[in-house]
């Protein structure tokens, strides 16, 4: 149903699909929002909701769900195509049937298991406002649609791994402390507290890089992590939202390694909020449909085009530029890609073999994995 509702299509100022797009996004959010103000213990992220201010949000509730109710609206005029205002208007007529903005949040406990609704909500409307913005300014591809191919299932993907970053989180925490506190070494992590603060957020960057490097080489070198791996290869079409194509498994256990020598090194709770949001952005951004020229500092950082180049499906570009921050990591193991055109022509999975589609996408690890096991069992011995 919402591959009808949300056919891509080109867009035309004055037609209503704009107004249409963004009334839903909105109505949703909306919606979203409503929710976390009746569940704030199980919906919203304890370290967010610590700094919210209450009124402002209602303000801010209200003012959206206007917004959404009137481009809703003004889809029906516009636009042949009433679905995009009919969606909206369902969300928007459900949002106030719950309360509003007006929902009184109630006294409660923090809750252990929390989904962070808060988190998926400011980091989808953040980064829709932003990158989509920045890739209409300083595109790579000039006429590729907001709206390409497969992303309903990217967001799709994007909605389940941001939902789940609660759950995540706690899994991780808890895998660590209980299976590496034998290796914390206090004089290590003094020593790491007594450094500068840039120096600290630099090596936090480096050690996370590092880590995430080695785990990202087993991904493509070994052929059971593969199959994981191959979802977010999968994407056909670059930009701000095709980072979020990954499988959960392979987020959970990247999550797991990564943060472990970041916790046993002992650094601070500001640095490691500080390498969260560096993180976030950087991975958002490597994907993205823009273009810009670092110059020389292109050797020192990963950039969208030296990102664009992992996922393509050039034969010099395979199991190459494995770094997620610091490109020089890749130019000091010799797996950079080199003398190649400035960017890409094409990208995705060799051969094309992964499904389309969020559920197919989970499942097709396994699914390839068995299929692999059972060619091994049938070989004669």
């Amino acid at each position: 149903m919402l591959n009808k509702i949300f056919r891509a299509k080109s867009f035309q100022f004055g037609e209503g699909a704009i107004s249409g797009y963004i009334a839903c996004l909105l109505a949703v959010l909306c919606f979203l929002g409503v929710l976390s103000f009746h569940f704030p213990q199980y919906l919203t992220t304890p370290e967010l909701r610590a700094n919210y201010n209450v009124d402002f949000l209602r303000q801010l509730l209200f003012v959206c769900l206007v917004i959404a109710a009137s481009l809703g609206l003004l889809n029906f005029v516009r636009n042949r195509n009433k679905r995009l205002g009919a969606f909206a208007w369902f969300f928007v007529i459900i949002s106030i049937a719950l309360g509003g903005h007006k929902v009184e949040v109630l006294d409660f406990e923090d809750s252990t298991f929390y989904l962070g609704m808060d988190w998926f909500i400011l980091d989808l409307l953040g980064s829709t406002l932003i990158f989509i913005l920045i890739e209409k300014l300083i595109p790579h591809r000039k006429f590729q649609a907001v709206l390409r191919p497969q992303w309903q299932g990217d967001l799709n993907h994007f909605f389940v791994n941001h939902l789940l970053v609660g759950i995540v989180l706690l899994i991780t925490n808890v895998f660590i402390h209980q299976t590496f506190a034998w290796a914390v070494y206090e004089d290590l992590q003094a020593f790491i507290a007594d450094m500068p603060f840039f120096l600290q957020l630099f090596s936090i960057v480096l050690v996370a890089d590092i880590a995430q490097y080695v785990m990202h080489r087993l991904y493509h070198e070994v052929p059971v992590l593969w199959r994981f791996h191959a979802v977010h290869h999968s994407a056909k079409h670059m930009d701000w939202l095709a980072g979020s194509r990954q499988h959960i498994l392979e987020l959970i256990v990247t999550r797991s390694l990564v943060l472990t020598p970041i916790f046993l090194l002992g650094f601070s709770k500001e640095i490691i909020d500080m390498y969260v949001i560096i993180v976030g952005l950087q991975a958002v951004f490597n994907h993205a449909n823009v273009q810009l020229k670092f110059g020389w500092f292109k050797y020192i950082i990963v950039t969208p085009q030296f990102h664009h180049w992992h996922h393509a499906s050039d034969e010099a570009a395979i199991d190459r530029n494995y770094a997620a921050h610091f490109a020089f990591l890749d130019y000091l193991l010799g797996t950079a890609v080199k003398s190649q055109p400035q960017w890409p022509d094409e990208y995705g999975v060799v051969g094309d073999y992964v499904p389309d589609g969020m559920y197919k996408q989970q499942l097709f690890p396994f699914r390839s994995v068995w299929r692999m096991l059972r060619k091994k069992l049938k070989k004669p011995t």
